[in-house]
Order: structure tokens, then sequence, then C-alpha cells
């Protein structure tokens, strides 16, 4: 069986597809990689350990200059939200397969856009909701499905990240919904905690734009940026689940994401970075399962070389872009009172901390509420 041919675009996030098909075995050989600037003359690759793979294959500073060179099996983009259907677009027209990082695209017009496109060229599409691809997710699913909790009651999410200065400082789109007139929505739901409320719909089974019947966005923003930073989430699936999610980059510590369904007989609680289950049962009783994860690159290269079923086809998250376009339409985020805020850190890596921003979140995870609705204070 021959190799899988990969180029990986964007050298940011992108390293870590590098890294990975070193971990395939042979199945997939990387063949160029695509950025703006060359790896040797990248000071933020030195001593990475993907470093000496890039080194060996040719680089392009353009996925057109790549393209008119070679069309690889695959394309792997890991460029800003705003460029990804350009480029995914362009790659499709050439005749590759593509992995493209989340969010799929910046508004839910373009992601129509994007499907299409992948069904007029028969190639696919991969999105990098990586935590879909751990055994966390599947064990949840199956245990709701076999009764173990009873009857499902709801969803739970609570994000509690923070994120410095240099975070927001690091690229123009950063923090950004809009940038020279182009829609960016680089919000704390929309792009770092966005694995959450994807989780969170992967569990109660809602997948295409039609299983989201309502959103309701409550958005804020601590930081001196355009998009949200705290944000409470509550939407409603057309099965009837209602999913609250508490989310902010403005915690004192960064604590592990959770998913908790609850239902009448106990709960599942996946913290799905790490790929761990809790079952909570009705007695009180606690058990703990940790699973492993597929890569969506290797599960990309594995549908490409065999057929096999594709983890996150980009059919399959059109309700992620429906909770997107209710942040993108929906009432611009608006600015915490700095009297509820305090500075902790110097220079670049100063954050803020919100005042009791992980029971907010907490709450609203519980109750189903949003910020506003429970009188949060900085929501007064």
């Amino acid at each position: 069986m021959s190799s899988v041919s990969v180029a990986v675009v964007g050298l940011g996030f992108g390293r870590n597809h590098v890294e990975a098909l070193a971990g395939l075995g042979g199945r997939a050989d990387l063949v160029a990689v695509v950025d703006p600037v060359a790896p040797a003359d990248n000071p933020s690759l030195e001593g990475h350990p993907a470093l000496a793979a890039m080194l060996a294959v040719p680089h392009y500073h353009s996925l057109t200059d790549l393209l008119a060179v070679q069309v690889p099996d695959i394309v792997a983009i890991a460029t800003p939200i705003h460029t990804h259907l350009a480029l995914g677009r362009e790659a499709l027209a050439a005749g590759a397969n593509v992995l493209l990082e989340k969010p799929p695209t910046a508004t839910l017009e373009e992601y129509r856009e994007l499907v299409a496109a992948s069904e007029a060229s028969g190639k696919a599409v991969q999105i990098g909701f990586q935590a879909r691809g751990g055994g966390g997710v599947t064990a949840v699913r199956d245990a709701v499905g076999c009764g173990l909790i009873g009857e499902v009651t709801g969803i739970g999410v609570v994000g509690t990240w923070l994120r410095s200065r240099a975070y927001f400082d690091r690229a123009a789109w950063a923090g950004r919904r809009t940038l020279n007139g182009v829609t960016v929505m680089d919000g704390v739901v929309t792009n770092p905690l966005a694995h959450s409320i994807d989780v969170a719909l992967t569990l109660a089974g809602a997948f295409t734009e039609q299983d989201v019947t309502s959103v309701q966005i409550d958005p804020w923003h601590a930081n001196d940026i355009e998009s949200d930073d705290t944000t409470s989430v509550i939407i409603t699936t057309a099965n009837g689940t209602t999913i609250a999610a508490g989310l902010t980059l403005c915690s004192a510590s960064e604590k592990q994401p959770v998913v908790t369904v609850r239902g009448t007989l106990g709960e599942l609680r996946l913290q799905y970075k790490l790929d761990v289950v809790e079952h909570v049962a009705a007695d009180g009783t606690s058990t703990i399962t940790q699973y492993g994860t597929e890569g969506m690159l290797e599960n990309l290269v594995d549908h490409v070389a065999e057929g096999v079923d594709l983890i996150v086809p980009v059919e399959r998250t059109g309700a992620f872009m429906r909770v997107l376009e209710a942040a993108r339409t929906g009432a611009a985020p608006r600015l915490i009172d700095p009297a509820y805020v305090t500075w902790v850190g110097e220079g670049d890596q100063v954050h803020h901390v919100l005042d009791g921003v992980d029971d907010w979140c907490a709450k609203v995870a519980e109750t189903g509420k949003s910020f506003t609705e429970l009188g949060a204070p900085w929501t007064r």
C-alpha cells in the first residue's frame, strides 16, 4: 500500500500535525509545508521536535504555490478562521482531501459554501474538533444510549481558563469579531473553548443545523478586545435536550473543562482534554475511567487509504455553526466594569481575573440560566 501524501498549511498549530505524522508508522508522509515564514527563519520553531521534518521537505509561501507543483492526498490547514473557506475550497478544487482546523468557517453562509465545495469535489473535509476522537465521548454516548443514567435531564458545560495579554497580542485577528471588514469570530465560544460546545452537542446527538432549535448567547469581555472572553450559552436541541455552558478566559487558574450529562439515575462527567469519564451513580458512588484518543489527521489518513468513516466530517458540524452564527449575529459582547476585575502578573503575561467567575460558570451549567438571568454582579 502506498503512503498517503500530506502537506501542512500554517506552522503555528500546524506544527502539531507535522509531529503527528511521525507517529503514523509510514502510513503517511509529509511532502511539503506552507507558511509565509520558512521554518528555518521562524524563531518560534527553534528546538521543536518536528523542525527536522519541516526542513526536510519543500517549503512554499502560499497554498497556490504548492498546488502549482503538486497536489497532495491531504492538505492540513491550520490558519486563521477567516481564511478557512478560501484555502479549503482551493485545496478541494485541486483534488486534495482537507483537514481543516475548527471552527470550519467564520459564518454559517461560508460553512454552507464549504459543504457544497466538498460535495462537488467528491473529496473529504475533516474538521479539527479533536475531542470527538476521544474514547470518552463514545463511552458517554453509549452509556446514555443504554440507560445507565436514566432519562437525560440536561447537559452542563464548565470551561474556566485564563489567557494573558500575550495571547490576545499574538496576531492581528486575535480577539476580533471582524478585521478590515472581514468576519473573524475569534471569541471564547468559537475558538479556545469551542471544543466544549462541540462535545456537548455531540453528546446531545446534535450534528446538523436542523438539530439545534434555539441558541441564547450572553457575551462579555474583561480584556481590551472586540470579542468575548466570558460568555454563557444556552442551547436547545431538536430532541429537547438543553445544553448550558459557562465559559471564561478570565479565571484565576486554568482548569480542565468538564461536560456533564445529567440523568434521573446519575450523571456522567467528561474531561475531554484528558479523555477521562466519571460516572456518578444515584447513590453517590463514583467510577472513573481513562480512555484513549484517535487523532483527526490519523483518521483522515485511514479514510483516504482504506475508506474508514471520518470522525468529524464537515457536514456533521452544522450544529456548532448554528451556535457560532448566533454569536456572530447576536448582541456584541459588553465590557465588564473594571471594578469586578483584578490584573494578575506583569508585562505580556498579565491576565484578567474576574471576581467569582468560576462559581458563576458552574451556576450556569447547573441551572440552565445565563449570567444575566442569574444576576452575576458584572451584568447588573
